[in-house]
């Protein structure tokens, strides 16, 4: 499926096909990225499967701050979805010395080129290796990531993350949906 625009508007389009392909494909694990937990709640009540919601990184937009309230966290565990706050692993420190000195870095490069497929595909990628690396999703089973450009999801697509140390392992197998970017 593509969309004709990217962005909020395709949410719940996003999340439909997304379980749609869940249940027809029998994968049973789900990342979805939520900054304030709206996208993620669309996932609620789903006990057979595990879902994982990758947050923003404590500090982002706001140093000291996390853009999920301790209630919405707390809502969402309590449904079983388990919530992941940590560094971003396409960015983070890297991004810190690019902004310190200038230039690039090789993560950035790999974030850049993800791009090149929708911000959503940078996010998908990008959160599936977070929860590989925090033990919160299989090594080596396909898995759905939902995730956008900017608010809300407009991107799905299923594959197999492998861990930061060997980000390119990763195999993209297939888009569920996603902005179309000829517009």
């Amino acid at each position: 499926m593509y969309f004709e625009s990217k962005g909020k508007e395709n949410t719940k389009s996003t999340i439909d096909l997304a379980l749609k392909t869940e249940e027809e494909r029998g994968i049973k694990n789900i990342v979805v990225a939520s900054s304030k937990g709206e996208t993620a709640k669309l996932l609620k009540n789903k006990s057979a499967i595990n879902v994982v919601v990758v947050t923003h990184a404590n500090g982002y937009p706001e140093a000291g701050k996390n853009e999920l309230s301790e209630e919405v966290r707390e809502e969402l565990q309590s449904d079983g979805i388990k919530v992941l706050t940590t560094t971003h692993v396409l960015s983070g420190a890297e991004r810190g010395i690019s902004k310190a000195f200038g230039g690039v870095s090789p993560v950035e490069l790999i974030a850049q080129t993800l791009r090149l497929f929708g911000q959503g595909t940078k996010v998908c990628v990008e959160i599936a290796v977070m929860a590989l690396d925090a033990g919160m999703i299989p090594f080596q089973e396909p898995v759905i990531a939902i995730g956008g450009s900017g608010h809300g999801a407009d991107t799905a697509i299923i594959l197999t993350p492998s861990h930061a140390s060997s980000i390119f392992d990763t195999k993209i197998h297939e888009f569920i949906c996603k902005p179309s970017l000829y517009k």
